[in-house]
């Protein structure tokens, strides 16, 4: 049995149901009967104020009446939403005809380029790649390759020291130490990586870079066997056209030792902006391993011999692609990559 109060809440709660057409309406509609400030709650609330005799009757009308509103409320939405699931298609319905949008390409870092083409040209001569830890020991960063602790060479190169021990490679050399130590000869290995050394970045300088080596030991290797290796690599690299020439220099690690240069490839020697007017590009230290460092990973310099050459995978690049700042390598802004695309 109901109650007038309830029953009158009840009433129009039911006309409100029925004429409403959205489930925007319908929510209007539970806020008002049934929210924290809602018709039916505020009644459940005042029971306290009525007499003994009739808040159970009042409660209990009022219980049943929000069951009831809550169930219809339920129904009610059900069908209103399907409804309006049904408009949204029929008004909304995907133009099938509109051409697509084609996604943009992807491309290749130019770092990531000249890297893989570097490798590509020495596998072709026989070459593997070797990779290594990035933190080495001072050992076989330095001590292996004839660089002891007084040595003057290690001012040429400014460290991140971990411990008094441990680093981070200077140079991907340990690479070939570890390579040697593991593997009798022969050996041809191509040592791409990072290193890392303590400049501050500007236009041709990093604390991280990209280095390739290269190590061949055998038998009977000859500095003429570097010279005709690196002349193809010039050539595949910089063109056909391309020669190069050795110039006397200074490595521990190798004797003897020498810097490689490229004939410029935008003046064919005459000068240019890119040369500074000196007709030759620097693309490359190498020379022929030093018989300490033989000895240091268990080869016998009187059985084999070999050459070593190392390169900077960012003076590659700029120098094939014109580019004068090494920061934009790591800058990561679009509208220079985008030129690589």
């Amino acid at each position: 049995m109901g109650h007038p109060r309830v029953d009158a809440i009840a009433e129009e709660a039911r006309q409100a149901v029925s004429a409403a057409r959205t489930s925007a309406e319908l929510e209007q509609i539970r806020v008002r009967f049934l929210g924290r400030q809602g018709l039916l709650t505020q009644l459940l609330r005042a029971l306290g104020t009525l007499a003994p005799e009739e808040r159970p009757l009042v409660g209990a009308a009022a219980n049943e009446t929000k069951r009831e509103l809550e169930a219809l409320l339920a129904t009610r939405l059900l069908a209103t939403q399907d409804a309006e699931r049904r408009v949204r298609r029929a008004t909304e319905r995907l133009d099938l005809t509109l051409p697509g949008r084609r996604p943009p390409w992807g491309a290749l870092h130019p770092l990531t380029r000249v890297h893989d083409e570097i490798v590509s040209i020495f596998a072709g001569l026989g070459f593997s790649v070797a990779e290594g830890p990035e933190i080495e020991t001072e050992y076989h960063n330095f001590e292996a390759l004839n660089i002891p602790r007084d040595h003057p060479a290690r001012d040429m190169q400014d460290t991140f020291y971990l411990s008094e021990s441990t680093l981070l490679r200077t140079h991907t050399s340990p690479v070939q130490v570890r390579t040697m130590l593991a593997q009798k000869p022969p050996v041809r290995i191509i040592v791409p990586g990072r290193v890392f050394r303590r400049d501050i970045a500007d236009m041709s300088h990093s604390p991280m870079f990209h280095q390739v080596e290269g190590l061949a030991v055998d038998r009977s290797i000859t500095m003429s066997d570097l010279k005709a290796t690196l002349e193809l690599f010039a050539r595949e690299m910089f063109g056909r056209q391309s020669r190069i020439r050795f110039r006397p220099s200074f490595f521990p690690f190798t004797e003897p030792s020498a810097e490689v240069d490229v004939l410029c490839f935008v003046c064919q020697g005459s000068g240019c902006r890119l040369c500074k007017q000196g007709g030759w590009l620097e693309i490359l230290g190498s020379g022929m391993v030093h018989p300490r460092v033989l000895k240091n990973v268990g080869y016998d310099p009187e059985e084999v011999t070999g050459w070593a050459f190392g390169m900077g995978i960012e003076r590659i690049a700029m120098l094939r692609y014109g580019i004068d700042d090494l920061r934009l390598f790591f800058d990561n802004d679009l509208r220079f990559l985008r030129q690589f695309a």
